[in-house]
């Protein structure tokens, strides 16, 4: 029987566990056995940089902890090596990451499943979510969009402008 130190550091690790799903807006559990140092180096650059946590964790307190997050569908996709990628910002980018990842190994690195906004998605959903470019980009298009009109119509004032005989500076001046 374990001794008293290693059961409270094991419920540590758990209640960790526990605040960092039940606080991500998203998460990705990947088996990470085929990968080498320089590639699992890569990947963990690439995901700190958009401020995604990824950690190795035991399956046996990673299936205490999604059951204490109601996440019991993990339970038949904890074996074998697993990490955790989890953030609380964008919650595309470690499903589009982790996703792009696995494709460019091809078979050595495979996602097992995930979960977005409490709610676990199949893999299906997860590989259409990871097509999704991220929120900067998201961000970018509607900006896009909404100056779009104005900047038509600047470009179409400035043409009636000139058919009349001025110009902007000319127009400028005269104010």
């Amino acid at each position: 029987m374990p001794n008293a130190k290693v059961l409270s550091e094991k419920q540590a690790i758990v209640d960790g566990l526990v605040s960092r799903v039940s606080n991500a807006t998203s998460g990705v559990l990947v088996n990470y056995a085929g990968i080498n140092v320089a590639e699992d180096t890569a990947l963990r650059r690439e995901l700190r940089a958009e401020g995604i946590e990824y950690t190795v964790v035991k399956n046996t307190l990673l299936r205490l902890a999604v059951d204490k997050c109601n996440y019991n569908e993990f339970n038949s996709l904890l074996n074998g090596s697993t990490a955790l990628a989890t953030t609380a910002g964008d919650p595309i980018a470690p499903i589009r990451i982790l996703s792009e990842y696995a494709k460019k190994l091809n078979g050595k690195f495979e996602v097992k499943g995930g979960f977005m906004e409490g709610k676990v998605l199949p893999l299906s959903d997860l590989n259409e979510i990871a097509q999704l470019p991220g929120k900067d980009a998201l961000y970018s298009k509607v900006l896009g969009t909404m100056l779009a009109p104005i900047t038509s119509l600047a470009v179409v004032l400035g043409q009636i402008l000139e058919q009349k005989g001025g110009s902007p500076e000319t127009a400028e001046a005269a104010e």
